[in-house]
């Protein structure tokens, strides 16, 4: 200790031994202090929004045995305190909890809480309903959970949240830095898990808070300033004070034992400056604060405000009440130069052979659950708006609540308990059950009258099937013998044109399918195998509480075209009696099966497939059109989890840490099925007793489809198994692949290297394992080969030439058993990946365009008509859009959502990166007068990407951040001002654009 400092100590003692009153008034009006190391304190909680608990049960306290935590008695402690003493601050981030909460308070409570935000004690941080997660959720749900939360903060508290706050999600995502990050409006994002080789080297070199320029596309226009924690999200050990914590506290009543003030302070001098030596710039900011805590807020502010009180007193640092805003100011009030960080956070690992990519696939029927319904709910949002909102319901209000919790960081990752799963899953459904209505009554709508937005109800039935994946559909298993007619209405929430081929299950082969001007459709019956119809009978009874009452024989497959956002018609009825006519343009499927020394073609249009006649693994893929001629390999295998008995860390919800590769064996006994048509050509193949494989071309399309059914994963061997699955080329990749950043930007990935450090390699395939949201690809100088997937999972390049997926797990911690009745099942795992090989260069239209496909697939409805009914009893088509327009082939149209007073949410984003495709990688145009025909637009404001505030007033606000090294070359493109005449809105690559629009009557 310095002599100054042991005098200041030794007189702070003999004032304190003189003082007759045991009352301290502690002085915690300390500010920033120029030329001192600043110590920002920044009290705050980490409240899951389910995890070990339900976030019912986290909001409430209950079910106190698995954990306690009460997030109301926080925030009813928080308050009292921060008025108990006006310097005091507090930062809070989830609203699924808040909002809650502030619903229960009393409109006294409410005025004092917004004078807290006003003065600027209590600030919202991220401003999410959660803080989800990085890996496994798609941007346009970031985007929607976000938005939901700055919307209601914003018209209750008038603010607008202004840094992001990820601290712990498992990994961090490039769409997270400047899409949820920049384009939302905050001036900085902090997290804290990142790899523990990388953090090592960040604390040593001064790295952890860097400028992130995260897209290629957007650059420097989009970056962000942004910090990872010297450790994690908690304060510096010793240095905890929740109830019951261990850390001591400062004891300064002289006339008590264990006085201890000049020992804390010395302990909380030591500690800034040690986190001083790791950063940049005089200031460094304390997280006080962890999982679920200021439940009793006194036990937190009592020792910070003694802190405060006594560290400045001591005068070697300065320590404040502050906030992540204040630091961020102050840190750039420093005008230091930054240095640059690019990419992302992926793989997260926090120490050697922990390697959190296990649940990159981790319940991987809850996250298709989530995929599907995403979808659903960007269409019924469409819907809704094109018939009008009904505020006091049905509306889709509760769905969008669902789908918001089911992003937090144990929600769609699926690393929560099982009761908590179950609870997101029946969250989802709720919400599926009233958006169904809303999309049902809308459709009616639209079916019964031109002026649709004018209907406030509808005499058409219509029905939808949620299980239609499992071949279950009421309205499609119906008898038509008698003369009844069903019609499947199908909606297309994208801007263009789609045809594609839809199944419906039917229960007679005697079936023709009509368009809505009456002509006769090409059709194809395929049967529905045995495999499906045991996973439709024991899932239907499980979902539904009952089983079916008939059982379909085939699939009653048909090509549809439906116009841009809007709806086309199509007529099922009995085909007997109609003569050969009626069934010319229909085939039925015929089955054959082979010996293995065959050789079998399939498809009918410009791809083709050829298995080779000794392994039905491996296959030819033929594409006349672009002349591709490629070998292709598909095989399976597993990866035993390491349990965990050499050092306790095995392979869990998180953590993936594979043992031994063990192949899969395909079952050559079980000859291959061949269903062919004018359609589709499908391979139905048995891999063995837990996984069956179908294998589809259709004819006007130059992709293959895959098809997967995986379990119940067997577990007698008491061996936890990861199950993948390969796919083969002959394409020499160099180690190097390509992985989608939460579905929208591709990143670049070296196998056994990082960019930011010398990756030490101690798991080689859970180290090489990346978030796969839309798909990955790999390329050399001639070819590609592109995998899209239907739902989040993990995936890689192990060797050159392949690319893998994780498809199912089944372990410790990842467990998932289903009961109907008495019959316990592991879970049966369903799910898609799409194929295909293209010219070098050219694969980048199929994986943006038929990737936006998948997101949205068509909307199926049904209704029925009576025998005598005639087919233009109802309006049989409908586009929302001018006639003949449709968006651009690079644009999407991501939302259009009704809000309020006449004002409609928009948001159209460019799918390509810049220089990704030779012809789309260009500005892009959308007439706003073609996308909303018939409508009159008053007032057009462009917003930030979560329409919290004006762009215009984000942009004058926005910090702007010095970067080391050479400048950027140019500036990056943006497209320009909607002009209020012409009213065209320019989107450059990877652009979303965010308007607000009012119609007029």
């Amino acid at each position: 200790m310095s002599m100054r400092a042991f005098v200041s100590a030794s007189l702070l003692l003999l004032l304190l031994r003189c003082a007759q009153s045991k009352y301290i008034a502690y002085n915690t009006t300390s500010r920033v202090v120029p030329g001192k190391l600043n110590v920002h304190l920044v009290p705050h909680t980490h409240d899951d929004v389910g995890w070990k608990k339900t976030v019912d049960q986290y909001y409430v306290g209950s079910n106190n045995t698995i954990q306690g935590a009460c997030v109301q008695n926080e925030l009813d402690s928080i308050v009292p305190a921060l008025l108990a003493n006006k310097d005091r601050k507090f930062i809070y981030a989830e609203q699924a909890f808040f909002q809650r909460w502030w619903r229960d308070q009393s409109e006294q409570v409410q005025n004092t809480v917004k004078q807290l935000v006003n003065s600027g004690q209590l600030e919202f941080i991220n401003g999410g309903m959660c803080m989800h997660d990085e890996a496994t959720t798609h941007y346009i749900d970031m985007i929607d959970q976000t938005t939901l939360g700055h919307r209601f903060i914003k018209e209750e508290f008038g603010v607008t949240p202004r840094i992001g706050w990820q601290i712990d999600s498992f990994g961090h995502s490039s769409v997270q830095a400047y899409l949820l990050g920049a384009e939302v409006g905050f001036d900085s994002v902090f997290f804290a898990r990142i790899d523990y080789q990388d953090r090592a080297k960040r604390k040593a070199e001064k790295t952890l808070e860097v400028v992130w320029r995260a897209s290629n596309s957007l650059a420097s226009s989009a970056q962000i300033f942004a910090g990872a924690f010297p450790e994690n999200y908690g304060p510096p050990n010793n240095f905890h004070y929740e109830v019951n914590d261990d850390s001591p506290i400062v004891q300064d009543d002289y006339n008590l034992f264990d006085y201890n003030v000049q020992e804390r302070v010395n302990e909380f001098v030591s500690a800034a400056i040690s986190q001083a030596n790791i950063t940049r710039t005089n200031h460094v900011m304390w997280t006080m604060g962890n999982d679920f805590q200021y439940q009793y807020a006194h036990t937190w502010f009592r020792q910070l405000d003694k802190f405060i009180h006594y560290v400045n007193q001591d005068g070697r640092v300065n320590a404040l009440y502050s906030t992540p805003s204040i630091y961020t100011d102050a840190k750039h009030a420093s005008n230091d130069q930054w240095p640059l960080k690019t990419g992302d956070f992926f793989p997260y690992a926090d120490q050697i052979n922990v390697y959190w990519t296990g649940y990159f696939t981790s319940r991987p029927a809850l996250k298709g659950y989530v995929r599907m319904l995403s979808g659903y709910y960007l269409a019924a949002r469409q819907l809704e708006f094109l018939t009008g909102r009904k505020k006091l319901g049905p509306n889709t209000d509760s769905l969008a609540e669902a789908l918001a919790i089911a992003q937090h960081h144990d929600a769609v990752t699926g690393t929560e308990r099982q009761h908590v799963a179950d609870d997101y899953t029946k969250r989802l459904s709720a919400g599926y059950t009233e958006a169904k209505d809303v999309v049902a009554a809308s459709l009616g709508c639209m079916m019964e009258t031109p002026r649709a937005a004018s209907c406030n109800s509808s005499e058409t039935k219509i029905q939808q099937c949620p299980l239609l994946n499992i071949s279950y559909c009421p309205p499609s298993e119906v008898d038509l013998s008698n003369g009844k007619k069903l019609v499947v209405v199908v909606y297309n929430s994208l801007g263009w044109k789609r045809q594609e081929v839809i199944r419906v299950p039917v229960v007679s082969e005697d079936v023709s399918v009509q368009d809505s001007s009456g002509r006769e459709v090409q059709s194809q019956l395929l049967p529905i195998m045995n495999v499906t119809l045991g996973i439709r009978n024991y899932y239907t009874l499980a979902y539904l509480g009952r089983s079916p009452t008939v059982t379909p024989k085939y699939w009653l497959a048909f090509t549809v075209y439906v116009p841009p956002l809007g709806f086309n018609s199509y007529i099922i009825s009995n085909a007997k009696g109609k003569g050969a006519a009626a069934t010319s343009e229909r085939q039925i499927m015929f089955a054959s099966e082979r010996g293995m020394n065959d050789t079998v073609e399939i498809g009918e249009g410009n791809l083709k497939l050829v298995y080779s006649g000794n392994d039905a693994r491996q296959v030819e893929y033929i594409n006349s059109r672009s002349s591709v001629k490629a070998p292709l390999e598909q095989s399976y295998s597993f990866y035993s989890g390491d349990d965990g008995s050499v050092d306790f860390q095995a392979s869990g919800a998180y953590v993936f840490r594979p043992n031994v590769t063990y192949p899969i064996k395909y079952d050559g006994k079980v000859p291959l099925t061949i269903l062919r048509g004018p359609l589709v050509d499908e391979v139905h193949q048995r891999i063995n007793s837990w996984i069956y494989q179908i294998t589809r071309v259709y004819k006007k399309k130059e992709h293959v489809e895959v098809e997967f059914t995986v379990g119940p994963i067997p577990i007698d061997d008491d061996i936890g198994k990861e199950v993948v699955t390969q796919f083969r080329t002959t394409i020499n990749n160099n180690k190097t692949f390509y992985t989608d950043s939460n579905g929208r930007d591709f990143l670049k990935r070296i196998r056994n290297y990082r960019e930011d450090w010398d990756l030490k390699v101690n798991q080689p395939v859970a180290g090489n394992y990346y978030p796969i949201n839309l798909g990955l690809y790999i390329r050399d100088n001639s070819t590609e080969f592109s995998v899209l997937v239907d739902r989040p999972v993990g995936g890689s390049s192990i060797i050159d030439g392949q690319l893998e997926l994780m498809l199912h797990r089944h372990h410790r911690g990842v467990n998932e058993t289903l009961c109907v009745i008495d019959d316990c099942r592991g879970l049966t795992i369903m799910g898609k990946h799409y194929l295909r090989i293209d010219p070098s260069g050219e694969g980048a239209k199929w994986r943006r365009t038929f990737g936006q496909e998948i997101y949205s697939p068509l909307l199926l409805a049904f209704t029925e008509q009576g025998g005598n009914d005639q087919a233009n009893s109802y309006i049989p088509t409908f586009s929302a859009l001018a006639s003949s327009y449709t968006l651009p082939d690079n644009v999407a149209l991501i939302t259009l959502q009704e809000l309020e007073d006449r004002n409609v949410l928009l948001r159209l984003a460019h799918l390509y990166e810049i220089g990704e495709d030779k012809d789309l990688s260009v500005m892009a145009r959308v007439e706003l007068k073609k996308l909303f025909p018939d409508k009159k637009m008053s007032r057009i404001v462009e917003h930030n990407l979560s329409a919290n505030q004006e762009k215009a007033d984000m942009l004058k606000r926005r910090l702007v951040w010095r970067v080391e090294g050479p400048p950027e070359e140019a500036n990056p493109v943006r497209g320009g001002p909607v002009d209020p005449i012409e009213l065209v809105v320019e989107l450059a690559p990877m652009e979303i654009r965010t308007f607000v629009i009012n119609f007029g009557s």
